[in-house]
């Protein structure tokens, strides 16, 4: 037996001078064959015609408003398979690790790590032949303060000119909206989330006026970045005409959130705007049933409240006597709904393509859990990075184009007839598309705001 070998306990502080890491805990799992650390806005480009790989580091877990931009060699690219079973294509990169005061070269692959307990994963072929693991133990090399931790990070000073920016929300708590306040602040701007439930309007001409509470006024704000839920619609957009008015620049306009949000009317210019869409049927009398039905090529086929979400009030009806009894249910509750084709080829995976400013950002594929008919990563169903097809990335710029978005999550699904368009999302969510893409939408939004200002650092 080798005791000259170190003993490293379950959880141990490593760091990577070459990436400006002066400490990051990474989870010690001589279980798992590859180390990885938590990487995002992976960009692979060309240096003296040799492949490298750029991205962002956030060594500390939950917060990414320390970030380090990182450039390195490419090692290798393979497939990797997660602790969950899923397969993942990473760039590999070899560095210097440090463990104490010992140092050799490691191979780390580069994957989002958000919803991991650790930034960091330190594998068995790292320590190979190095250390051997007492599980029961941990920092057993060396422990840092959360003081010191904050003073090896040294966070870049907001820049005097930078944007005043509101959030405007419901929940601070949510993913996306904490994104965007770290990509805003680490851009330099002062960007703050606003309760849309605690604002309220002077509507004057001589003086109009947005305040919160306490009688703070927003007029001063340069930028706002409405994060509408779908029940706040009405009161959300009114504040967004009022910012509209006081000249304040919106990422979204009024006028296009509320369009996207009316799910008839959406579809309607759409169709209108030379998109196809699934065949949809609409009525007011439960006496056309039979017609719907067999309007939209029969059952199986979707029945879908007008003012569901998140693939609440969504209802797939496997034969025309099934189709008429829930057709029925929501007439007698007095609901407005869609009947639509249920395009079984599709099965249960659809796509959501990012729009930012007319640009098809990120694309993932959306798989439906188990026992469900449609993806919703809200219930359960899994993503993947895609490269979308030319004529989808098309169809999603085209379509944020007809509402007048600046950012757009649009919902696309493969047919035998082609790509067809599902529905456009005024505020979609990030955590799915950054997680399974390891791209920064929050950093490209916050980039928008910039554009359409003309800011400058």
């Amino acid at each position: 037996m080798n005791t000259d070998k170190l003993i490293i306990g379950s959880e141990e502080w490593c760091s990577f001078p070459s990436l400006g890491v002066p400490a990051i805990k990474a989870r010690v799992d001589s279980g798992a064959k590859t180390s990885s650390i938590h990487a995002y806005n992976i960009q692979a480009f060309k240096k003296d015609r040799q492949p490298w790989v750029s991205f962002d580091l956030s060594p500390i877990q939950n917060d990414r408003k320390t970030a380090l931009r990182c450039e390195m060699p490419v090692h290798d690219r393979r497939d990797v398979k997660s602790s969950n079973g899923t397969s993942e294509k990473r760039y590999v990169v070899k560095v210097a690790l440090g463990l104490g005061d010992h140092s050799w070269e490691v191979e780390l692959t580069l994957t989002n790590r958000d919803s991991m307990g650790y930034r960091m994963l330190l594998g068995r072929e790292a320590i190979s032949g190095k250390a051997m693991v007492d599980p029961s133990e941990k920092f057993c090399l060396r422990e840092y303060t959360r003081d010191e931790i904050k003073q090896f990070y040294v966070k870049e000073e907001k820049s005097e000119n930078g944007l005043k920016i509101g959030l405007l929300a419901s929940n601070p708590s949510l993913y996306s909206n904490q994104r965007l306040v770290e990509a805003g602040e680490q851009r330099g701007h002062e960007i703050e989330f606003f309760d849309l439930k605690q604002c309220f309007m002077k509507l004057d001409a001589g003086s109009p006026a947005v305040n919160y509470r306490g009688g703070r006024n927003l007029n001063h704000l340069d930028a706002i970045i409405p994060r509408i839920k779908p029940a706040m619609t009405f009161y959300g957009c009114a504040l967004i005409r009022q910012f509209e008015s006081l000249d304040v620049f919106t990422l979204n306009t009024a006028s296009s959130i509320t369009q996207s949000r009316d799910k008839l009317f959406s579809l309607q210019k759409l169709f209108k705007g030379g998109i196809d869409i699934p065949t949809t049927g609409f009525a007011d009398s439960p006496q056309e049933t039979e017609e719907l039905i067999e309007m939209v090529g029969g059952a199986p086929l979707i029945v879908k409240l007008l003012e569901g979400t998140q693939g609440k009030g969504v209802v797939l009806a496997e034969t025309d006597k099934a189709s008429e009894s829930v057709i029925g249910a929501f007439k007698s509750l007095r609901a407005n709904f869609l009947v639509q084709e249920f395009i079984k080829e599709a099965q249960g995976k659809d796509l959501r393509l990012f729009v930012v400013n007319g640009r098809v950002v990120s694309g993932i594929e959306r798989s439906a859990a188990p026992g469900e008919f449609r993806a919703n990563l809200h219930r359960g169903g899994s993503a993947k990075k895609i490269t979308p097809s030319p004529e989808e990335r098309q169809i999603a710029v085209k379509a944020a184009k007809i509402f007048n978005l600046d950012v757009a999550g649009v919902d696309i699904i493969r047919s035998k007839r082609g790509p067809l368009l599902l529905e456009v999302n005024s505020s979609p969510g990030l955590e799915g598309v950054e997680a399974a893409t390891g791209k920064d939408i929050a950093g490209v939004m916050i980039a928008a705001i910039e554009k359409k200002l003309k800011w400058v650092k």
